[in-house]
């Protein structure tokens, strides 16, 4: 952009100017560095790509290509066409050619070890639009997870109020219903619109057995042939993603005939009165009693134990479960007999999934962390959010992760750091909602240990990032967004998500009354566990008198960060990427 462009505050009448962006004093120096009387030729850009940038096989045919695409070549003479000026080189830099993940690797893990090898971008609650208490049940937001990359779907099902047919809601809340039928279809004719690999989808099971056959014939018709079942028995070692891609998968606890009485009734009652209690105190009123069927949020309905405990003297109903249901579930779910010592036994002959509450998750690694850990290199791990998080909040999913937890599931209508930093996992391996275990989490080291995430550990290596400049804004926002009177103070916080070791934030100082901030500041992390370090940026507007206003932000994981000056776009507090608003900074690995 050159020369200045002004906007006028009617309060004040007062003119400030947007400058356009040059390249700042570091770059300058770069470019002198490689460039001879103010020209860089293709040899010298490719010195630069190999030195700076590490990409080690850069030619100089490439170098020419590059070049060729930041010259508008009808204007300038052969001579001209053969290098470029420093002006040039900033945009090169700056543009969208040189983004901080690379866009051409796709897939590139290993996509043959079992699905419990992998975390597994996953989702709670997937048919909730907004709230967890009164928000309408729809197939939208499971399309907006599936197109997203989203591989694993949650689905609680309940008998409509007639009891002839199944609906998906929230139980025991005011969210309107919506009919299974219609979330099964949207995932059949979305599941792979961002990715090849398997879809799993976990049921929250609230069933009659008549209404389990039901299901099972609507789980059959829909997807047909591309529904992997291998019949009721449980799987002895899960399959590979490669193997079941463009496969729907189901995963529930497998009914069982049992008997259910008012002690078990009672017990439920009990499991949910914290919910109800905090509901009341969060909304201010009773809670609704839309169902009688009352179940804590899991999806590991009645434990083996439960079962164990009812008095056979005073039944109520006896429960057949329903054969052709049964037979649909793949990956079984289930806590087993006794406690959490039970829960993570390894049984050499079957693997299954067992959930874990966030609050049960935090309590257990204290406990059992290194036994949660060799549970999960064979078995699947789920955690779920707290109850209590009635507006589609979310958690720390590192603690699942440094644990080997395959499906963290998240609230995807739940924006925020958290949400943000699972969107950062999951850019790596091509976004393709697979993301290889590191060696670490998934073999026995050398005394048959594992990996213990509350060790102190050596650093591996440090990140060096520098932040020098931002532009962008003047174009995504209105003049006035940020601040009515004058030019916006922006600051940019940068940092790291990962075993709690490595995790820390740090910030830039603001540049004050600025739509292209130059900051030129360097900040350095060490890291003890790489593999498992996301790179956190947000930019914010200072703001004195209130809180600090949202200027965008992004997450990328460390494993696959481009070293060298890269161009970061940035994207809403949704995730959602701007048009023009990006930041120019520079990753080292020393």
């Amino acid at each position: 952009m050159s020369g200045h462009t002004y906007k006028v505050c009617c309060c004040f009448h007062r003119r400030f100017a947007i400058t356009a962006a040059e390249a700042p004093p570091e770059i300058k120096a770069m470019f002198d560095r490689y460039s001879d009387n103010g020209l860089m030729d293709a040899e010298r850009l490719r010195r630069f790509l190999i030195e700076v940038q590490k990409q080690e096989n850069a030619t100089v045919e490439e170098a020419q290509r590059i070049m060729e695409g930041l010259h508008d070549l009808k204007h300038l003479n052969l001579f001209h066409r053969r290098a470029i000026h420093l002006d040039t080189f900033f945009r090169f830099l700056f543009g969208d050619s040189n983004p901080p993940l690379s866009p051409l690797i796709g897939v590139h893990h290993d996509m043959t070890a079992p699905l419990s090898h992998y975390f597994i971008h996953t989702g709670h609650n997937s048919y909730l639009t907004g709230n967890q208490l009164s928000s309408d049940c729809s197939d939208v937001p499971i399309i907006q997870a599936l197109q997203r990359g989203v591989r694993v779907i949650e689905l609680d099902i309940w008998p409509n109020s007639a009891k002839d047919n199944v609906e998906v809601l929230h139980g025991r809340t005011l969210t309107t219903p919506v009919e299974l039928i219609k979330c099964l279809k949207s995932i059949k004719d979305h599941a792979f619109s961002a990715s090849e690999y398997p879809v799993v989808i976990t049921l929250e099971d609230h069933l009659t057995p008549d209404l389990q056959a039901k299901v099972a014939e609507m789980v059959t018709q829909t997807f047909g042939e591309i529904l992997f079942s291998p019949g009721s028995e449980c799987l002895k070692e899960f399959p590979s993603p490669e193997s079941l891609k463009k496969r729907i998968i189901i995963s529930t606890k497998p009914p069982k005939e049992y008997l259910e009485s008012k002690e078990l009734k009672g017990k439920e009652d009990e499991s949910q009165k914290e919910k109800d209690s905090a509901y009341e105190e969060a909304w201010g009123r009773e809670v609704p009693d839309i169902t009688t069927d009352v179940k804590d949020d899991t999806d590991e309905g009645m434990d083996d134990q439960d079962a164990e405990d009812l008095d056979d003297g005073d039944p109520k109903s006896q429960q057949i479960a329903a054969p052709e249901y049964k037979r649909l579930i793949a990956i079984h779910a289930g806590k087993g007999k006794g406690g959490l010592q039970d829960w993570l036994r390894v049984d050499p002959d079957k693997v299954r999934r067992l959930s874990l509450s966030e609050q049960e998750l935090e309590k257990a690694v204290i406990t059992h962390g290194k036994e949660i850990v060799r549970f999960t290199q064979r078995n699947i791990l789920r955690v779920y959010p707290k109850g209590i998080r009635f507006d589609s909040s979310n958690y720390n999913p590192l603690i699942g992760w440094m644990h080997g937890a395959q499906m963290v599931a998240f609230n995807m209508q739940g924006y925020g750091r958290s949400l943000w930093v699972m969107h950062g996992m999951f850019k790596a391996n091509g976004g393709c909602g697979y993301v290889k275990k590191p060696d670490f989490l998934l073999k026995l080291g050398s005394n048959n240990e594992v990996f213990d995430p509350r060790a102190t550990l050596p650093v591996k290596t440090t990140l060096k990032v520098t932040v020098y400049m931002g532009e962008g804004w003047h174009l995504d926002f209105r003049p006035t967004h940020f601040d009515p009177y004058s030019p916006p103070d922006f600051y940019t916080r940068v940092g790291i998500a990962g075993v709690p070791a490595d995790t820390v934030m740090k910030k830039t100082k603001p540049i004050e009354d600025n739509w292209v901030p130059v900051w030129n500041e360097e900040f350095e992390f060490p890291l003890t566990v790489p593999e498992l370090a996301l790179l956190r940026i947000e930019v914010h507007e200072y703001d004195m008198s209130e809180k600090d206003d949202f200027g965008g932000q992004t997450c990328l994981p460390v494993s696959e960060l481009r070293s060298g000056i890269r161009a970061v776009p940035l994207h809403s507090q949704k995730g959602e990427k701007y048009k023009s608003v990006k930041l120019l900074m520079r990753f080292q690995f020393v």
